[in-house]
Order: structure tokens, then sequence, then C-alpha cells
């Protein structure tokens, strides 16, 4: 840690135990085993799935697009989700 990572006006003795603290947690984080990190990058180097999940990536965005200009059109009472409306109604709106 830095002492920009902590409040100015810190007293020092409190800083200083504070950076203590913060390089023991540093330390003793645990690490995973060398055979599950292995393990963990030949999954990872071998994994052909990157094609299928970006196509897939891009179907939700492309439908989460066309939901959103659906309810867009709703909001604006055009569209398919708009409600119906009778004529003397369309005629009061245009009047206004």
């Amino acid at each position: 840690m830095s002492h920009d990572d902590f409040e100015p006006g810190l007293p020092a003795d409190e800083r200083e135990s504070l950076e203590r603290l913060a390089s023991r947690l540093v330390g003793d984080r645990p690490v995973p085993r060398p055979a599950f990190r292995g393990e963990l990058r030949r999954r990872i180097v071998r994994a052909p799935q990157t094609r299928r999940l970006r196509l897939r990536v891009l179907a939700y965005l492309v439908s989460g697009a066309a939901l959103l200009a659906i309810a867009a059109l709703g909001v604006n009472d055009v569209g398919p989700l708009a409600p119906h409306r009778s004529a003397d109604q369309r005629a009061q709106v245009v009047a206004r």
C-alpha cells in the first residue's frame, strides 16, 4: 500500500500499523496448489468454445436491442405493444 491509500491527516503510528497489517495480509494470502493452476491453465488454453460464446453474446445483444426498440415504440404509443385507441380518443389527441 502507498501513502495515497490512506486518509489525509491519519496519524503516523496508525498509518504504520495499517501498512504492517496490509503487508501481512498480502503475504499470508493463500495460493492455489500448482496442480490446480496447471489444470486450470490447460482448460483455458484448450477451450475451443470462444466462437460459440461470441455468437451467443452477439445474439443476446441483438435480442436485447430489439426488445428495447419495441419497448420504446410502446412508450411512444406506436408498435405492437401500444394500447389501441378508439377513433374518438385519437381525435381528442389530435385536437390538442
